[in-house]
């Protein structure tokens, strides 16, 4: 059984993160950030005008991190800050993947990733929430 690492968000036990020199700021999560031990693959595909501008439409991915609003991926494919795209996540030891409909890119540092979860299903906002249960009640 592979072990996951909660980030505690605000107002829980751990409510700053250290920067350099000792510096902190708090933590401004809405949702728990479930880090993952064994990292999942993902793909995605651009949606929108950029799908018909980008010279990559399609990429595979690697989550590090997830949450009920996001998530932190690694990547190669060419996407940039601002990209909307529609991901496929191939969640451990679920037998589909949870496909989310719109997303975001927020942020990238070093071909990481962080996306906003945009438009989830009913049905895919479940799933997701009864995953990171079990993750969390695991830990």
């Amino acid at each position: 059984m592979t072990r996951q690492t909660v980030v505690p968000n605000e107002g829980q036990e751990e409510t700053n993160r250290p920067l350099a020199h000792g510096m902190t700021f708090p933590q401004s999560r809405k949702h728990t950030r479930i880090r993952m031990s064994t990292p999942f693959p993902c793909s995605f595909t651009r949606v929108g005008l950029n799908k018909w501008l980008a010279v990559e439409r399609d990429g595979l991915g690697v989550v590090y991190d997830v949450s009920g609003s996001g998530a932190r991926l690694m990547t190669e494919a060419g996407i940039t800050p601002g990209d909307q795209i529609a991901i496929s996540l191939r969640l451990p030891r679920q037998a589909a993947s949870l496909f989310v409909e719109l997303a975001t890119v927020r942020w990238e540092k070093n071909q990481t990733y962080g996306v906003e979860f945009d438009d989830l299903s009913p049905v895919a906002d479940m799933r997701l929430r009864k995953f990171l249960a079990r993750l969390s009640s695991a830990c």
